[in-house]
């Protein structure tokens, strides 16, 4: 797959000081998330991909585009969702997502067109002509979401998307974030201090730390070899099961009260877990794959020294 962002040794420098430290690599994936502490440097990175910060050292390409040199047309392939609110007050949701919409090159037909289409699409077609002053956070968010997409982007950029939200309006932008990833038809950047946000949205993470790369994973292969990793919980005698097991080539340990972890060798089916399970009259009670892959690596990426490089 074609690299969404490619970095090459990227630095950026605020006021005389460095935020981001020489980053290099490659970015891929249909939705990529992107994250780290407060401080860590994500919002910069974004603001210097979109070309409101100039790049201090190096350089870095955005779908094939250089930053230095093609920022203008960089911008024009992307939709980005500000973390703040950037609203114009005394204005309707469908005004708003219209004008962005123009500026972002559309005729003003075709944008009152997509401004209408981009609100019905994310729940807010009945309530597009009121004031957005009159608006909750979450239905703010879900308009900041719509001028993103208004102008059919290659590229969303999405910072801090569910920030605030309580749980029925984080449920709703996430469903409307995976959606938007599951269509294959646009490429996804989610930048966010929460980790469940990528591990439910995104197919690859880049972890930053005080400026430079910590970790850069795809998480879609994590998944894959994580289901190798099991925890049961069984009924009866598990003696003979653990037996069987490792018979098949399956590394066991039992935590005591018939748990158990374990690894599936290959070739190995979860099926013939419970073909030998009733071959020894033991019931498997409870089967989990292995879970918090994302919170594993992202720990691991804050203990680790980094050089900025993948």
């Amino acid at each position: 797959m074609e690299s969404v962002v490619e970095l090459d040794g990227l630095g950026v420098r605020l006021a005389g000081r460095p935020i981001l430290k020489d980053l290099r690599g490659a970015l891929s994936g249909r939705s990529i998330g992107l994250l780290g502490p407060n401080g860590a440097g994500k919002t910069t990175l974004l603001h210097t991909l979109l070309g409101f910060h100039a790049a201090s050292e190096g350089t870095a390409r955005v779908l094939g585009r250089d930053i230095r040199s093609d920022s203008k047309a960089i911008r024009g392939m992307v939709g980005y969702m500000p973390e703040n609110e950037s609203f114009i007050p005394g204005i309707s949701a469908v005004r708003f997502v219209r004008l962005m919409a123009e500026l972002s090159g559309l005729p003003r037909s075709a944008a009152m067109e997509r401004a209408h289409e981009a609100l019905f699409y994310v729940g807010l077609g009945e309530a597009r002509y009121r004031n957005m002053e009159t608006f909750s956070l979450g239905m703010k968010q879900r308009v900041k979401l719509a001028q993103a997409l208004v102008h059919a982007p290659k590229l969303i950029v999405l910072d801090e998307p569910t920030n605030g939200l309580d749980p029925p309006a984080r449920q709703k932008m996430i469903k409307l974030i995976k959606e938007i990833a599951a269509s294959g038809e646009v490429r996804l950047i989610l930048s966010s201090h929460l980790l469940r946000d990528v591990e439910e949205c995104c197919d690859a993470a880049l972890v930053l730390k005080q400026g430079r790369i910590a970790a850069n994973c795809d998480l879609e292969q994590e998944r894959r070899a994580n289901r190798k990793f099991l925890e049961l919980e069984t009924h009866g005698d598990s003696g003979s099961f653990v037996e069987a097991l490792g018979r098949l080539g399956c590394e066991w340990a039992s935590q005591g009260n018939g748990k158990l972890k374990m690894v599936l060798t290959n070739g190995v089916e979860i099926r013939d877990l419970y073909r030998l399970a009733a071959e020894q009259s033991v019931q498997i009670r409870r089967l989990d794959y292995k879970r918090d892959s994302l919170q594993d690596i992202f720990l691991k990426a804050m203990e680790d020294k980094t050089d900025g490089r993948l």
